[in-house]
């Protein structure tokens, strides 16, 4: 190819917070009307989401120009921390003991408060995360028949999501997603977000009669569940990303 017609790679734009560089990630969205920015979950990048017709350079101003903010968000992220043998793991609200031996069965076991596993500990991790991820979907599964029962619809199918923001979505063919990671909070805070999208199953915005099924199904303090979420929520991100 001619040297001229190469193209360079583009260089991926990124804003200063303190001693940290986060890339700035810029979103062209066909609804959005306005600029959003958000910092990732992780701490590790900044989203900026703007219209159709918005320029990068605007989107990179707009980050920079709520610095303060961001790194004061960045202050909020909690630190990585993957399980490892003789600590804990989160587990519907409470931390499991992680009881490891090399010779025990590989398969991770509930017993007395604890959480037995066996096999090579470099594999701990990954094996935590699926155990996790089965037990998510089991008790899920429980919740969204529960929820579907009160709502007078028929159960969806139901999909675990690994997704970097949102807790759980309904789709337009009524698919449920939910966060695998819920399964590490407690056990009112996961039933909240599968009522809500049950809720959506019979009103997909969130208007008052939306507001009104979801108050109905619920069981629980829905404010408490909002508020552990809004406070707390980024910390299932630190043992597994």
């Amino acid at each position: 190819m001619i040297d001229w017609l190469r193209r360079e790679p583009r260089e991926v734009p990124e804003i200063a917070l303190g001693e940290r560089r986060l890339p700035v990630v810029v979103v062209r969205h066909p609804r959005a009307r306005r600029m959003t920015l958000r910092l990732a979950p992780s701490g590790d990048a900044v989203r900026v989401t703007l219209p159709q017709w918005g320029r990068t350079a605007e989107a990179l101003a707009f980050a920079r120009s709520r610095a303060e903010w961001l790194a004061a968000q960045l202050d909020k992220v909690p630190l990585a921390d993957p399980p490892r043998a003789g600590g804990t793991v989160p587990y519907r609200g409470e931390p499991l003991a992680i009881h490891w031996a090399a010779d025990a069965p590989r398969g991770p076991r509930l017993a007395d408060g604890a959480i037995a596993i066996g096999g090579p500990q470099r594999h701990l991790v990954t094996r935590l995360a699926r155990w996790l991820e089965k037990e998510g979907l089991r008790l899920m599964q429980s919740d969204l028949a529960d929820f579907c029962a009160a709502a007078g619809v028929p159960q969806p199918a139901l999909r675990l999501s690994r997704a970097r923001r949102r807790w759980g979505s309904c789709a337009s063919d009524g698919t449920v997603r939910i966060n695998w990671r819920l399964v590490m909070a407690p056990d009112a805070v996961r039933r909240s977000v599968v009522a809500h999208e049950v809720a959506h199953l019979l009103h997909f915005d969130h208007g008052p009669a939306f507001k009104a099924a979801l108050g109905r199904i619920y069981d629980d303090d829905l404010s408490a569940a909002d508020r552990w979420l809004k406070d707390r929520g980024r910390t299932l991100y630190a043992p597994f990303g």
